[in-house]
């Protein structure tokens, strides 16, 4: 039997403390925050699921909607209940991310798993591919209350860095989120610009 696709998952269940509440329904450019990645995804041909805590604030979503456990609220928790809801391999976005773009994640769909984004030398967990078979290094990781960059960094994970990222765009602003409405109004500016 043949490995399933790959999809990508949207993180969308942190709390959004510093942006004053939920991410994903932030509006940028008359927009939701989270139908920027949702829309790269779709543009390269990746089916889109976005992965929240029950109670999380989401606009109407158009894909499908998985739910984490509760607990813990960590990303790492994102990105494991993704690979073992869907099996095969998923490239992970944070909800906050507007600036991804699809030939970007179609590109990064080819490369075999793990495979993260770096960006001056740090890598970009939340630009990233990873396999069903990372899963148990980074529930091991969650379990030790790892940073996801410490439980990434773990994995061993191959990197496409700087010179590979500048075919899509300038790769500091590929890797950007928003978490403060000061990101809001640059990445609003940025949009406009």
């Amino acid at each position: 039997m043949s490995e399933p696709g790959v999809r990508a998952a949207i993180l969308a269940g942190g709390l959004g403390t510093r942006l004053g509440g939920a991410k994903a329904t932030a509006e940028l450019a008359g927009r939701t925050l989270i139908s920027y990645p949702i829309e790269a995804a779709r543009g390269a041909g990746l089916p889109p699921m976005v992965i929240a805590k029950r109670g999380s604030d989401l606009p109407a979503l158009d894909c499908e909607l998985v739910v984490e456990p509760d607990e813990p609220v960590h990303p790492l928790l994102g990105v494991i209940t993704a690979l073992e809801t869907w099996g095969g391999p998923v490239i992970v976005l944070g909800c906050d991310m507007p600036f991804v773009t699809a030939p970007l994640l179609g590109w990064l769909s080819g490369h075999e798993a793990p495979t993260v984004a770096a960006v001056l030398g740090r890598v970009e967990p939340l630009l990233a591919i990873y396999a069903k078979a990372d899963a148990p290094s980074l529930r091991a990781s969650l379990e030790e209350e790892a940073s996801l960059r410490h439980a990434v960094e773990r994995l061993g994970p191959s990197r496409v860095g700087e010179g590979e990222l500048s075919r899509f765009g300038d790769p500091g602003t590929l890797v950007r989120s928003v978490n403060t409405e000061e990101d809001l109004a640059e990445a609003e500016g940025l949009l406009s610009g």
